[in-house]
């Protein structure tokens, strides 16, 4: 009787807890996301992201910190059991700079800027100008209407003279130690160990 409880033990710790455990710290590193902050003894919030407070009207502006429409950073938190542990990861190229922040050179490309431009347009609400080869009709000159943030910020960037842009990534943790995670684990782990040796 006690070497069947003791292989249960061992088939448990070995086969059934990584993949329990992995499941978990996904889930709680997943719920980072949705509360905007890493939760390691208590939440901690992360800072802002600028295109939140831009002003916009588009779906874009309106998605949470780290997030997306694809929330591709979100659904590539991934885990994968092995006998007695489990690995936790993210492979996306740019989980770790959001998540240990750090400071980046990014190369400027022609089509970087086309990509500025096309935001300064949806940004602003103006139409993008296209060679018809019609004469236009001469209007008045009106005072410029005011940009925006976000458009201006997309029309600086597209007229940016610079070839290399050094931007600072704010730390966004995502996944790493956790307190509540490691007590939940304890937990688990517990009560299974208990269910195993009160059959």
């Amino acid at each position: 009787m006690i070497k069947r409880k003791r292989d249960r033990l061992d088939s448990m710790m070995r086969r059934k807890m990584p993949v329990m455990v992995g499941r978990m710290a996904k889930d709680h590193f997943q719920d980072n996301f949705r509360q905007g902050g890493f939760v390691n003894g208590g939440l901690h919030p992360w800072p802002k992201a600028k295109r939140l407070s831009s002003g916009g009207s588009d779906a874009a502006s309106n998605y949470g910190t780290l997030l997306s429409g694809r929330k591709h950073l979100f659904k590539s938190v991934g885990y994968t059991p092995a006998d007695y542990r489990v690995r936790v990861f993210n492979e996306v190229v740019y989980a770790p700079i959001n998540n240990w922040g750090g400071e980046i050179d990014v190369t400027v490309t022609d089509r970087m800027r086309r990509f500025a431009w096309a935001k300064f347009y949806k940004a602003s609400g103006k139409r993008k100008k296209t060679g018809t080869g019609q004469k236009k009709r001469v209007k008045r000159r009106s005072k410029p209407k005011e940009l925006n943030p976000q458009a201006q910020f997309w029309r600086n960037m597209a007229l940016t003279q610079k070839k290399k842009l050094h931007i600072r990534i704010p730390q966004r943790q995502f996944m790493g130690e956790s307190e509540e995670l490691n007590r939940r684990i304890r937990e688990k782990v517990d009560q299974e160990i208990t269910n195993i040796l009160n059959q």
